[in-house]
Parts: structure tokens; C-alpha cells; sequence
């Protein structure tokens, strides 16, 4: 007898429907239970998960011959959500389950031996890709359930069993759909916990202000200082001023964190934007993804958030030169030989260092101890064409002692939030009508064309800036898109002169060495 069972492949970040079609032979001589259709050893081994499972769900598994086809047959199949499937689809040929239950249905989850349902990756794309080909109805583990129910339009089965879902299929115990809080995706909060106010910085004004800047129109940032003033703990308290997630960038961002399994079973929607610091020692691939089974990297893992790279200049000079293109195109392409998957990778990209080996080049207090070649041989680890791309440059000086001792509290993140909150939603409504822009930092040559005006004053002040800097033209127009945003926060509609000027003081300086 011959069943087909609908269950779920991940192909990058998207969910691919694959039939499980599973035939029993009765006759066969020999017992045999075979899989087909490029499985890997997790996928084989369920052969093993499904057995004991049946048998110890007291249902009854004929030893003789089985043949399951994975359909199609040319995507590879990974992972062990294809255990429940197999299990149904054996159940269903040996005609212990009623065939018409399952026209309409997806089943996702991995066996235990004694038939619990366990938790996989990737839920929620699946989900979407069972709504998306028009099925009514996913099963998954109970812990799963939540993130499923992300996903409108389709309805969630939490299972805990594999005897609990044959009840289930047959009317005797039916279980009710997983039903999610409607008002849970709404409430996102905007700022992660133990994240460090800006009013308990001391100092470091001009650094708090151009971080407010970058975190209005989404711009990459390089700190640049001596050991101890702050950088790190400056970008980290950058989380906190970031605006709320939409809920479309929520549900988008926690597409990536399911597929990379980093999401919490609870409370699955991503509610802060991502803050990802990988240690300078990871690998090209970690940053960009890869593997035999490509797999999102930190560039995606910080999509809609901040890339945070401490002490840059100790990273390998080949995985920061990778950066240079998911900066400028937003994705990442991944190429194998099997074929090429394309990962988005929009995010702000932070970066802090030395100026120099010893930290104190350009220190008025302590006396830097490296020789010119040394200085220019440190700073030449980030290359031109990356710092080219970097649209605001700050030094972060030493802080003064008075200032360390006093007991006045600056301007608090929530307040420099709901600022940077107002610029994004006049960046919001500016781009409405432009598809995968928004914010001012995504804008092409033909957004900036259209929406960065400037006053007479401003475009003169901008003409002599770049002919005096020598600015390229990849400069030119970052300078612009960073003008655009100071205007907005300023409420401004029209780019003035002070904001050009601003813009031209976020440009790097020669350091003479």
C-alpha cells in the first residue's frame, strides 16, 4: 500500500514541500525499510527513531518491506525533521491511520524512541511555506507550537506523542489548536536586558550624538581611540537607542533565528533588534555563512541590528575585506557547487579599535611608544576601500577625571530613542513607495537623486568639501545620505548647510605620523 506524507525541507531561509511517499510490501521476503531521495545520515537513521517509536506507542510495525521516496529527489534532505513524517507515512501504508486526514496536512518534528515529539529548526519557515502551498493544518512538537502560530492563516497542532497524534487523526482525543496571544507580537519591546543607559556614560558627548546619528539612518560607525575610554562600552549601549522593530522586520528577522535554531521556545518572536560581537578569532565563513550546508553567518544573524567588531584590527584582514560587499548589495550570496543561496544582511556595522599597537597614539596624557611604520603598518589593517564605505568616523578621547566623579546624569537612551524613533518614521513615510528601503543609509544613486535636496549653501559647502577631501564618489554620496539623516532628526525637510557640515566632520583624518 502506497501513503504520501507532506513534510518540510529548509533551502537557505525558505521552506521547500517534500512527499514522503511511503511504500509497504507485505510479501517481501526479506524485512528491509529503505529511504530514497538524498537523505543524509540523520535522515537515515529515523529508520531506526521510527521503529522503536511504533512500537513503543503500543502500534503495530510489520517487519517487512518498506520503501520511502523523498520527493523531489534532487534536494538534499537534512536534519531529523522528517522523523514524524516517515512515522505517519508508515502508518498510514500499513493502514493505521485514515489516509484522508492527511491530504491537507504538514508534519514536522523529530522522534524520540519512546514516541515524544521533539523540537526542530526552522518552524516557522516551514509554517509559512505549508500556508504559502495552501495546507490547512502543520503538526509540530508542543514546543514548537509558538513559533508556528506566528504564521496566520494556518492552524497549529502541538503534538507530544506519536499515540497522542494517532488519537487524535482518528476523533478520539482531538487536541485543540495551538491558539497565540494576539496581542504578544504587538508588544515589542525595544531594548534588551542589562543593556547600558546613555545617562550612565560620563562624557563623550560628540561620540553619544554621532552614535545617535548613525542609529537614526542606519550607518556604519568606526570608534577610534586609546584603551579604556569607552569605545566598547559606548557601542554597546547603542542597542538601547535603536528604534522598536516593526512587525514585519520582527517576523523577518526571527525567520533567520529559527532557521539558525537561536530562538527562545517561549517566546519565539525576536522583540529587540539583533546585537551580534563575534570574537576577532571567527572565521570567514562564521562571518559571512557557509558550510557543506550553507547556514547564515553574523552578517545575517545581524539583519536588522548592529554588527559589533571590538579590537577590528585584530581580525583576520581577509573576513573583514568580505564585509565590503554585504555592506554595499544588503545580501550575501553564497555559491556552492550544488547551486548558490542568498541570505539578506542588512545591518549597521560598528567598529572599534586602536589608533596604534601600544593604544596611546594621539593621547595627551600618556606618550605613545610605536614608530611611525608601526602606526601606519596597524592602521593599513582596514583597507581603504572598507573604511571607504564606513559613513561615520569618531575618536573617542580619554575622559577627564572630573567628569568620571560626577554625579549629574546625561541625557538617558529612551530619550535620545525617541528622537531617532521620529527620523525613522520620516524615513518610514519617505520611502513608502520604494520597495527594500528603509532607511536613509539603503538609499541607490536614484533615491539620493530624488531625496536628498540641497539648499544653495549646502550644495557649496558641499562642492568645496569634495574637491578640497578629494572625496570619491562613494563618499560623496555617503556623505549625503548621512546629511539627510542629521536633517531628519532634525525635523529638517530640506538639507541646510549645518548639516552638510556635520556630514563633512564624520569623514576620516590623515593622522601624520
Amino acid at each position: 500500500m502506497l501513503a504520501i506524507v507532506r513534510a518540510c525541507a529548509i533551502v537557505g531561509l525558505d521552506g521547500c514541500i517534500v512527499e514522503v511517499q511511503t511504500d509497504f510490501n507485505p510479501r517481501a521476503g526479506i524485512p528491509s525499510f529503505n529511504i530514497v531521495g538524498l537523505p543524509d545520515n540523520a535522515v537515515k537513521e529515523s529508520r531506526e527513531r521510527v521503529r522503536a517509536a511504533i512500537k513503543n506507542s503500543n502500534l503495530t510495525f510489520p517487519n517487512k518491506g518498506y520503501l520511502v521516496n523523498l520527493s523531489p529527489a534532487d534536494i538534499p534532505k537534512h536534519s531529523t525533521a522528517y522523523d514524524l513524517a516517515i512515522a505517519v507515512g508508515v502508518l498510514a501504508a500499513t493502514d493505521q491511520l485514515p489516509l484522508a486526514e492527511l491530504d491537507r496536512a504538514l508534519f514536522v518534528g523529530e522522534l524520540s524512541l519512546d514516541g515524544s515529539i521533539r523540537h526542530v529548526k526552522g518552524v516557522m519557515p516551514m509554517a509559512y511555506a505549508a500556508y504559502q502551498a495552501g495546507f490547512a493544518t502543520i503538526y509540530v512538537a508542543a514546543e514548537d507550537a509558538p513559533q508556528a502560530a506566528l504564521v496566520d492563516g494556518i492552524e497549529v497542532i502541538p503534538i507530544r506523542t506519536l499515540g497522542e497524534l494517532v488519537e487524535h487523526l482518528y476523533g478520539l482525543n482531538p487536541i485543540p489548536p495551538f491558539r497565540a496571544d494576539p496581542t504578544a507580537s504587538l508588544q515589542v519591546s525595544s531594548q534588551a536586558d542589562g543593556v547600558v543607559d546613555f545617562a550612565d556614560v560620563r562624557g563623550q558627548e560628540h561620540v553619544k550624538r554621532a552614535l545617535e546619528i548613525a542609529a537614526g539612518g542606519g550607518h556604519n560607525v568606526l570608534l577610534s581611540g586609546p584603551p579604556g575610554t569607552g569605545k566598547t562600552l559606548l557601542a554597546r549601549a547603542m542597542a538601547g537607542i535603536l528604534p522598536k522593530l516593526t512587525l514585519e522586520e520582527a517576523l523577518e528577522v526571527t525567520r533567520i533565528y529559527s532557521v539558525a535554531d537561536l530562538l527562545q521556545s517561549q517566546h519565539p518572536l525576536m522583540q529587540t533588534r539583533p546585537f551580534r560581537a563575534p570574537h576577532h578569532t571567527i572565521s570567514t565563513a562564521g562571518m559571512i555563512g557557509g558550510g557543506s550546508i550553507p547556514k547564515p553567518g553574523e552578517v545575517t544573524l545581524s539583519h536588522r541590528g548592529i554588527l559589533f567588531l571590538d579590537e577590528c584590527t585584530e581580525h583576520n584582514p581577509r573576513t573583514l575585506e568580505v564585509l565590503r560587499q554585504p555592506i554595499e548589495d544588503k545580501t550575501v550570496t553564497i555559491s556552492r557547487a550544488k547551486g548558490s543561496l542568498t541570505f539578506p544582511a542588512n545591518f549597521m556595522l560598528v567598529l572599534a579599535m586602536n589608533p596604534c599597537p601600544c593604544g596611546y597614539y594621539g593621547d595627551p596624557v600618556k606618550t605613545c611608544s610605536c614608530t611611525p611604520n608601526m602606526i601606519t603598518r596597524y592602521q593599513s589593517k582596514l583597507s581603504g576601500p572598507l573604511l571607504d564605505r564606513i559613513d561615520i568616523h569618531v575618536d573617542v578621547p580619554r575622559v577627564e577625571y572630573d567628569k568620571l566623579l560626577s554625579d549629574s546624569r546625561a541625557e538617558s537612551s529612551a530619550a535620545i530613542r525617541e528622537r531617532v524613533e521620529q527620523a525613522r518614521q520620516r524615513q518610514y513615510e519617505r520611502f513608502a513607495g520604494c520597495k527594500g528601503l528603509y532607511t536613509n543609509a539603503d538609499m541607490g544613486v536614484s533615491e539620493i537623486r530624488e531625496f536628498c535636496r540641497l539648499a544653495p549653501e549646502a550644495q557649496q559647502l558641499l562642492e568645496l568639501s569634495v574637491r578640497r577631501m578629494q572625496l570619491s564618489a562613494r563618499s560623496y554620496h555617503r556623505v549625503l545620505k548621512l546629511s539627510r539623516s542629521i536633517a531628519d532628526l532634525a525635523g529638517s525637510a530640506r538639507i541646510e548647510v549645518q548639516h552638510v557640515a556635520e556630514a563633512i566632520q564624520y569623514r576620516p583624518k590623515l593622522h601624520n605620523t
